[in-house]
């Protein structure tokens, strides 16, 4: 494998950052998860658009160069990848060792690839089945803490909520994913995902002025439902509302939409709009990518 590095191609095992990059240091970097589906990086203009938003945020986005989207092409030419998981990372770059970063800003700018199946009407999912979630105590950042629509290198929350999973885990049951609430009780997002539910009055997410991260997926999904004429609601919710839903499912760009099977061990599962939504999905993916 070949990795792209400030510029350059190189070998994944030459592919490094300096211990000092602030990015190692503070996770003071911004990042972005891809797919590339037939060689074309999915909605690339909402990702980039965001990663700029983040590096904004952290105070660095004039630091951000133009030419990303040719760096990911050149490494998913490199590798011979077409279908692929593609992570680009910019960070605040190598600074002297303090908290307060300085003005000046020589970015790290970081390009992984790794293969995933095809996507689109002919692809198939990187899931082996729908998921089990499992509400855990770790509650999400609040965004007056850790501005919540920033995706940066500190993914600690979502850590500490997988954690949770594996110390609950047995040997009959491990849960996929956590599901988070806030520190009011509201459920907001899993700890790598979306999420939405139906029930009779249509279909339900958290909305995005909670502390959740608003994924580039869950925005092409309520777009698929809009044109549908589905009634969609963003609103707050409980843990209750999402156990007693008629289907949920989780949306990221790897992923995609994974239904959910149980919510604290309680029946959920699939049903016609997530199937419906699935199947408009993998006809957009390969409208525009195939």
């Amino acid at each position: 494998m070949q990795y792209h590095v400030n510029g350059d191609l190189v070998p994944a095992s030459e592919a490094t950052v300096s211990v000092r990059d602030r990015g190692f240091q503070y996770g003071d970097a911004a990042f972005e998860t891809i797919r590339a589906y037939g060689g074309v990086p999915f909605e690339w203009t909402a990702h980039r658009e965001r990663l700029q938003r983040t590096a904004e945020t952290l105070g660095f986005g004039h630091a951000v160069p133009d030419g990303l989207r040719d760096r990911v092409d050149e490494t998913l030419a490199a590798n011979d990848l077409d279908d692929a998981y593609v992570k680009l990372s910019v960070t605040r770059g190598v600074q002297p060792g303090t908290l307060t970063p300085d003005e000046t800003v020589d970015p790290s700018v970081v390009v992984v690839v790794d293969e995933l199946p095809r996507g689109g009407t002919e692809g198939r999912s990187v899931w082996d089945g729908p998921a089990d979630v499992q509400t855990v105590k770790t509650r999400r950042v609040p965004d007056a803490a850790l501005p919540a629509d920033a995706k940066t290198h500190n993914y600690l929350n979502g850590i500490l909520a997988r954690l949770e999973l594996r110390r609950a885990a047995t040997d009959r049951f491990r849960a996929d994913e956590a599901l988070l609430r806030d520190t009011e009780g509201r459920v907001v997002e899993g700890a790598t995902s979306n999420l939405f539910f139906v029930t009779e009055a249509g279909l339900r997410t958290p909305a995005s002025d909670l502390d959740l991260l608003p994924g580039v997926t869950r925005s092409v999904v309520m777009d698929l439902a809009e044109s549908e004429d589905f009634p969609v609601e963003t609103g707050t919710y409980t843990v209750d509302d999402v156990r007693e839903a008629d289907e949920a499912f989780l949306t990221n760009s790897t992923w995609e939409i994974r239904p959910v099977a149980t919510v604290d061990g309680i029946d959920v599962g699939t049903g016609p709009m997530t199937k419906l939504l699935q199947r408009l999905y993998d006809e957009r993916v390969e409208s525009e990518c195939y």
